[in-house]
C-alpha cells in the first residue's frame, strides 16, 4: 500500500504552503507491529519529503514534529512489515486539538474525554437531555 495518495499528497502540499494555519490532518500512518503512529497535516513543498504533524513513539510523549516521507516508506518492522496508512481515517478537527487530547492522554486519540475536552465539547451531562432546551413542567 502506498503511504500516500495522490489526493493526500496535493492536500498536505496544499497546507505546507500555508503553514500558518492550524490544518487537521490528513493523513495517519501507523506501525501495524506496534504502538508508533503518526497524524500528518502538510508536506513541505520546497523538498516534498518532509512531512509535519503529531507523532506518538509509543513511549507516552507524542508531540508535534517533522518526519522524511522516504525514510516513513522504507522503514521495515516485524516479519518485514512496512508501515501501513488508515484508509478509515478521517480527521474531525485540526492538529491542534489532537495534540492537545493526545498530550492528556499520553497518546494519540481519535475519541473519548481528552478528545472532546480539547475540542471544547461538553460532555457533562449524563442523563441525555439536553439541559439548554429543557423546561419545568
Amino acid at each position: 500500500m502506498m503511504l500516500l495518495t495522490q489526493t493526500h499528497r496535493v492536500r498536505l502540499l496544499r497546507n505546507g504552503r500555508n503553514r500558518d494555519q492550524d490544518h487537521a490532518p490528513v493523513v495517519k500512518l501507523f506501525n501495524p507491529c506496534g504502538a508508533v503512529t503518526w497524524l500528518f497535516n502538510a508536506l513541505d513543498p520546497e523538498d516534498g519529503d518532509t512531512l509535519f504533524g503529531l507523532a506518538d513513539l509509543g513511549v507516552g510523549t507524542p508531540g508535534l514534529g517533522v518526519a522524511s516521507l522516504a525514510e516513513l516508506a522504507a522503514v521495515r518492522g516485524r516479519w518485514g512489515l512496512k508501515l501501513e496508512r488508515d484508509r478509515h481515517f478521517r480527521a474531525q478537527h485540526p492538529i491542534s486539538v489532537y495534540t492537545r487530547a493526545a498530550r492528556a492522554a499520553g497518546r494519540i486519540v481519535e475519541s473519548g474525554p481528552e478528545l472532546d475536552a480539547a475540542a471544547g465539547v461538553d460532555t457533562g451531562s449524563t442523563t441525555g437531555v439536553d439541559t439548554t432546551t429543557a423546561r419545568a413542567a
